[in-house]
């Protein structure tokens, strides 16, 4: 029997080498979508956003802002929402781990430092403000919005309640939600409402009452 691979070789001779990647064919219907078309609509939606707000924003003003067709835009997102929400979520605390320290105030404080850092994205508080507007008028946004923004911060004070209630610091039966609203609460206040700068110590200072009230809470 032939032993010679009949992939590699001709009638002739060896196989030519195969071409280039950059020089196949994409796929017969592969969409292939340009990251710098991709960016230009991002950077239109926060224009528009700015210019007109949410509920006037529409997919027309965004491809014209961003020189691009309609179809461009949906090609990536098949709503308005369903774009802001992908902006919004790049700043969200989804899948980042549970803060451990090894104490109830250094997990509560490494999670206001998280929030804080996205609290001060100008895409965030840009954008956030008006989404939850929105959100009180629009079941389906607030719902949208709520997993954008909510599940991650939810998660990671389930698992700071959880450690502290194996470690003793707090009492079982905690809720982790008054543990989030006590923390994020202020935090969002101070950098999105009245968007005041954070000072030096004010993160120390919010973990220590955070600890207190819960605490407090507790007994």
């Amino acid at each position: 029997m032939n032993s010679t691979d009949p992939a590699t070789t001709t009638a002739t001779g060896p196989a030519p080498a195969p071409a280039p990647a950059a020089a196949r064919r994409a796929p017969a219907g592969a969409a292939v979508l340009r990251e710098d078309v991709t960016e230009a609509i991002r950077a239109a939606v926060l224009e528009e956003l700015a210019a007109v707000g949410f509920s006037r924003m529409s997919i027309e003003g965004i491809a014209r802002r961003a020189g691009v067709g309609k179809t461009a835009v949906y090609r990536r997102w098949k709503s308005k929402l369903h774009l802001v929400l992908d902006l919004v979520g790049a700043f969200a605390v989804d899948g980042l781990p549970v803060p451990a320290t090894g104490s109830l105030y250094g997990d509560v404080r490494a999670l206001l430092e998280v929030m804080s850092h996205v609290l001060r994205h100008p895409v965030a508080s840009a954008v956030i403000p008006d989404l939850l507007v929105e959100a009180a008028r629009n079941p389906e946004i607030a719902d949208a919005v709520r997993g954008a923004l909510l599940e991650g911060e939810r998660r990671m004070a389930e698992g700071i309640v959880s450690e502290a209630v194996a470690r003793g610091e707090l009492a079982e039966g905690t809720d982790p939600g008054r543990a989030l609203d006590l923390a994020i609460g202020p935090l969002y206040w101070r950098q999105v409402v009245v968007r005041d700068a954070v000072p030096a110590g004010y993160l120390d200072d919010l973990a220590r009452s955070v600890v207190a009230g819960l605490t407090a809470a507790a007994g």
